[in-house]
């Protein structure tokens, strides 16, 4: 290896080096520490086996006035299914999808349409890392009295169609 080669590559070397070393000491949004714990929601009572089902029942009733064939689940606050819907037609894979949003809405305390923004608009790649995420709408959680009483998760659409008929699903609680 001749002495100019090895010198050229010592001074690349340097220079990655010098910019990783600025880039560490720079803070960025993610080192911010936040006064209060964010989606800090205490878990309530599970949601009945009854309650689900009226849920399911105004999410199914809202997809199928729009012409859409969705799967939708419901989990309690201890994300356990309590109940499932299948609408005629519905693609098959998105049978463990909804399920999924659901689980995912419960475990994190979070509507799963925050895990795609975070992906997509943030760029937050390293949420696909964590146990269980799943990075797509219509994961949303069932509140009561200010806790988590479930989620339903719906999934056959787009994206925006799967959070239109979850969001039908829980307004029939209120």
């Amino acid at each position: 290896m001749s002495i100019k080669f090895r010198s050229s590559l010592l001074s690349i070397g340097l220079a990655l080096l010098t910019a990783a070393s600025a880039q560490a000491q720079t803070p960025t949004a993610r080192d911010a520490v936040p006064e209060k714990m964010p989606n800090f929601f205490l878990y309530g009572a599970p949601i009945s086996l009854d309650r689900a089902d009226g849920v399911l029942t105004a999410a199914m009733n809202e997809s199928k006035a729009k012409g859409w064939a969705l799967n939708c689940a419901v989990y309690d606050s201890g994300a356990n299914l309590v109940a499932f819907k299948r609408q005629d037609g519905a693609q098959l894979g998105s049978i463990d999808i909804s399920m999924h949003k659901a689980r995912t809405a419960v475990k994190y305390r979070r509507n799963t349409v925050a895990f795609e923004n975070g992906v997509q608009e943030g760029g937050n790649i390293y949420l696909l890392t964590l146990d269980d995420v799943i990075a797509s709408r219509g994961g949303n959680l069932i509140m009561e009295g200010g806790k988590i009483i479930g989620a339903i998760g719906c999934s056959g659409g787009t994206g925006s169609q799967d959070e239109v008929v979850s969001k039908a699903g829980i307004a029939a609680l209120k």
